[in-house]
Parts: structure tokens; C-alpha cells; sequence
């Protein structure tokens, strides 16, 4: 009896088995289909472009009408001190070096975002808003809000901290 038992186990376990492979193989040519685009653009090399091509379209459509600005742009009106610069990086890397006058607006700080102090300022004044690096969405969401919240002069400034900071420019750690 026992041996009879372990063979329909046997038989069981090799049908399942069968099942999951069949399933993954079905998951896998499935997914090349669908992402095609993505694995040929790898296949050559040029993922990265694609990606950054396609992360551009997508803040195109999401963040219409948020003016950017690329780093030389930023560091002109940074020179002229033509606007308040607003960085949305967390606190800790805020403290740990910021641009030079950059007042911190950190993620956590949105949701009570109308009460801030920043509310409290002319709603003309150019404020240039930056998070981490250019694969960072942060300036545009915060930029949008501002827009949203009456301000008429933002700009986000798509390179980020990290653009700002391997150029040399003035960096800060003060509060």
C-alpha cells in the first residue's frame, strides 16, 4: 500500500510540476511580448535612452505647464539671486548640504504644505524648486502644487542636487 501511495505522490508531484513550468514558460514569452520594445532597446544597448525618453514623455503629459530648467539656467538666476530656491530632498540631506540660500520643503511637510511659511510669501516670487537627482520627480510634483496653490513663478529645476553639487557650485550645510 505504501508503495502505491508514493508513486501516485510521485505522479502528483511531477504533474505540478509540469504546470509551474509550463506556466512560467507561458509568464516569460508573454512578457517578451509585451515588452518587446524594452527587451530589443537592451539587447542593443540603448535601454537607458529609451527610458530616459520615455520618463520625459510621461513628466510631458503629468507635469504640463511646470516650466523647467537645466542646470546652467538654475545657476544663472541662483547668480542674479532672482529667486528663492526651494529644496524637497528629505531634512537629513537637506542638513547635510543643500544650495547656497535654499530654504527645505521636504515630502513629509506637503500634506500641511498651506499652512507652511512658504505660503506666506508673495505669490509672485520665482521659486526654483529641486529634489535629488534628474531622475527625481519631486520638483515637479512640489512645482505643481505651488502652481496650484496660487504661486504664478515656479520653475523646477530637473537636474537636481546632485548635477548642482559635481558642477562645483555653492553648496551650504547651514539652516
Amino acid at each position: 500500500m505504501k508503495g502505491a501511495a508514493a508513486a501516485t505522490t510521485l505522479v502528483t508531484w511531477r504533474r505540478e510540476l509540469a504546470w509551474a513550468v509550463g506556466l512560467l514558460g507561458l509568464a516569460v514569452i508573454l512578457g517578451f511580448m509585451f515588452h518587446w520594445p524594452l527587451v530589443e532597446a537592451s539587447l542593443r544597448g540603448n535601454l537607458t535612452a529609451l527610458l530616459d525618453q520615455k520618463r520625459q514623455e510621461r513628466r510631458e503629459v503629468q507635469f504640463q505647464g511646470v516650466k523647467t530648467l537645466d542646470l546652467a539656467q538654475a545657476y544663472q538666476i541662483w547668480q542674479k539671486q532672482q529667486a528663492l530656491f526651494v529644496d524637497v530632498r528629505k531634512t537629513e540631506e537637506y542638513q547635510e548640504l543643500h544650495v547656497q540660500g535654499a530654504v527645505n520643503v521636504p515630502p513629509e511637510t506637503w500634506g500641511e504644505l498651506a499652512s507652511a511659511e512658504l505660503m506666506k510669501m508673495d505669490k509672485s516670487r520665482q521659486l526654483v524648486v529641486y529634489c535629488s537627482q534628474e531622475s527625481c520627480d519631486d520638483a515637479l510634483k512640489l512645482a505643481k502644487k505651488l502652481r496650484a496653490a496660487g504661486f504664478t513663478r515656479v520653475m523646477a529645476f530637473t537636474g537636481g542636487f546632485r548635477a548642482w553639487d559635481e558642477a562645483g557650485y555653492p553648496a551650504d550645510t547651514s539652516r
